[in-house]
């Protein structure tokens, strides 16, 4: 079957970041599947070929280490070489592989419950585009006899290689960068959960001279979402900032390729401000970023180029590659969900900073809280530099995609009405804008935003919201929530 009829077929299909579904249907056979029609749209394009390494990596999720086998068999299948770098960040994957200009897969569902599960696939030199998932889906695949039994379990005795370390290149990337001292003086905790990068984010903090304090740290799967941060989350960091010890406190999401920060105080930073954040501290000349993230970005000023997209990295790689390619130098992305991009090398006096086109999370905490000390002030002194421009976002769950996208429609076709239906014209005004980008995002005369959009990974409805003030932003996604939690009720 093409691989498209195994995505119907499966329920396994490919959202913002690769394919994702549910434990229960990612099988073995169609992980398996899945890896052959990567590795064989890769073959079309010269990137793979019997003998060709091939990079893998996962996440702390209990179906990870099955499904990591399953891909090494397809790979073995196709006569590559399957390479585990073991239970890393995606990033440091793709460092080790864009470095070497080889072929990568991460099994990760990044922030979604552990039900669910995915594999993150990767060109040689860079993320997978939404014109290679196109072409895969066209790739035909037929199981080998005796490699499944009916069920679809792998039948083969396979087993992952052993590890090849690549921490230390990862931990080097910014100690090389921002030098050894550039963290002295800062206490930080760490707060772990079950994020792959958590033993990693300590290392890395410790080689830039910080004092690393773990916290939190579980052996249960914690689905911590950079972008809806949870309520329990926002309160142990409260609680730990409580008594004044902590200059900051740093954590990512499940495979620590999304970062999340918070101040002294507690107070977990949005990862749109601090793309702003690091973006302006690398000097960038052109800012990718998707529709939804923060306009403070404009307001800013800083920026020669600013380019808008729809939510996911693919695009965001995309038109940020576009910008260096026209000479617009150092040229950056960054997403709401705070995962921070380079499109080509950042240099500052005597130090280089190599290009890597994936999401980074420890990159723009780092930048931020550098940039905090060079300015003389705490975390919530630096964004308070920034143009008073306040987002939140939360999400309708167990909402399905096709609902939420029939709701949406409805709504776009008649706009003015559909506000006045869902009451944000009584709570917002009359309507100015309406983009479409991803979604719909409405703009109100007073300058207020509302934003719903279906989740490319999960059965959700996004909502975001921006206003000037943040007793507003959260009065403003309250009165959002409210307007759209009927919709599941009602299909």
């Amino acid at each position: 079957m093409k691989i498209a009829q195994w995505m119907k077929q499966s329920g396994v299909a490919f959202g913002t970041s690769g394919a994702r579904g549910l434990v229960t249907a990612m099988t073995d056979s169609v992980c398996f599947a899945y890896t052959v029609g990567y590795l064989k749209h890769l073959a079309s394009l010269g990137e793979f070929l019997p003998g060709t390494q091939v990079a893998v990596a996962g996440d702390l999720r209990p179906s990870t280490p099955r499904i990591l086998r399953a891909c090494v068999a397809a790979i073995t299948y196709m006569g590559g070489v399957p390479v585990f770098c073991g239970y890393v960040p995606t990033p440091a994957l793709c460092l080790h592989a864009f470095t070497l200009g080889i072929p990568s897969l991460m099994v990760t569902g990044s922030h979604i419950p552990a039900d669910r599960n995915g594999i993150k696939f990767n060109r040689a030199r860079g993320e997978f585009l939404k014109t290679d998932e196109a072409t895969m889906r066209e790739q035909d695949v037929t199981l080998p006899d005796g490699w499944f039994d009916t069920d679809g379990a792998l039948a083969r005795d396979i087993t992952l290689p052993v590890i090849t370390d690549v921490v230390p290149g990862f931990v080097a990337r910014y100690q090389d960068f921002f030098g050894p001292d550039a963290l002295s003086g800062l206490k930080l905790g760490i707060y772990q959960h079950s994020a792959v990068g958590r033993d990693v984010m300590v290392e890395i903090v410790e080689a830039l001279g910080g004092t690393a304090v773990p916290l939190g740290r579980k052996d249960d799967f914690i689905p911590v979402d950079t972008e809806a941060v949870r309520p329990e989350d926002a309160a142990l960091a409260r609680e730990w900032a409580s008594d004044g010890t902590l200059d900051a406190i740093l954590t990512t999401d499940g495979d620590s390729d999304r970062p999340l920060l918070a101040d002294r105080h507690g107070n977990w930073l949005r990862g749109d401000v601090l793309g702003i954040i690091a973006a302006r501290f690398l000097g960038a000349a052109a800012v990718t970023t998707p529709v939804s993230s923060n306009t403070a970005l404009e307001q800013a000023g800083f920026v020669r180029d600013i380019r808008r997209t729809r939510i996911g990295s693919p695009f965001v790689v995309a038109a940020m590659t576009e910008a260096a390619e026209a000479g617009l130098l150092p040229s950056v992305g960054y997403e709401a969900n705070g995962g921070f991009l380079l499109a080509s090398d950042v240099t500052q006096g005597a130090r280089t900073l190599g290009a890597l086109p994936t999401r980074d999370s420890m990159l723009p905490m780092i930048c931020a809280l550098v940039a905090a000390r060079q300015q003389g002030v705490d975390l919530a002194g630096l964004v308070a530099t920034l143009p008073p421009r306040f987002t939140l976002s939360d999400r309708l769950v167990e909402m399905p995609t096709a609902q939420s996208q029939a709701r949406i429609t409805a709504l776009r076709a008649d706009p003015a009405k559909g506000v006045a239906a869902l009451g944000l014209l009584d709570a917002c005004g009359g309507l100015a804008h309406v983009d479409e980008t991803d979604g719909l995002r409405m703009t109100f005369e007073n300058g207020e935003i509302v934003h719903l959009r279906p989740s490319g990974n999960a059965p959700e409805l996004r909502v975001y919201v921006e206003s000037d003030s943040p007793a507003r932003t959260t009065d403003l996604l309250k009165i959002g929530m409210d307007a759209v939690s009927t919709w599941r009720d009602t299909p």
